[in-house]
């Protein structure tokens, strides 16, 4: 099977940084990607969450903000929980590599971000992230 995910749009809110029970560094945000659609050429917004792992967590917390374009690659995961006796799911995505665009809108932009790229580490396998996040 193959399962890969490429999304470049604005970080929805700033990074929210934590540590799994073994140390390891967890950043999340929320990433707005634009895209025409139909005839009519209209904007559509698909709203993701992201989920980032290891070493490139911290920069992200670090370097990007709300309003700030970035390119995520990664795989598409569906998480599951139960809530209230509901069952409950949502997709995210594990990024395997993020890349910082440009200045955009956030507050950090004065600030200069590390070189992303080929040695980006990948996500940890599925039985060694926590959860519930």
């Amino acid at each position: 099977m193959f399962n890969k995910v490429i999304f470049a749009g604005n970080l929805t809110r700033d990074p929210e940084l934590r540590y799994s029970a073994q140390g390891t560094p967890i950043c999340n945000f929320g990433l707005a990607v634009n895209s025409r659609a139909g005839q009519e050429g209209k904007d559509e917004v698909l709203f993701i969450d992201i989920v980032v792992f290891g070493k490139q967590a911290e920069p992200c917390s670090q370097y990007l903000s709300k309003g700030r374009p970035a390119l995520v690659e990664g795989r598409l995961r569906e998480r599951r929980w139960e809530q209230n006796g509901q069952q409950r799911s949502k997709f995210e995505v594990l990024a395997q590599t993020v890349r910082f665009l440009g200045s955009g809108g956030g507050k950090r932009q004065s600030e200069s971000a590390p070189a992303q790229g080929a040695d980006a580490y990948p996500p940890p396998p599925d039985d060694a992230i926590d959860e519930p996040f």
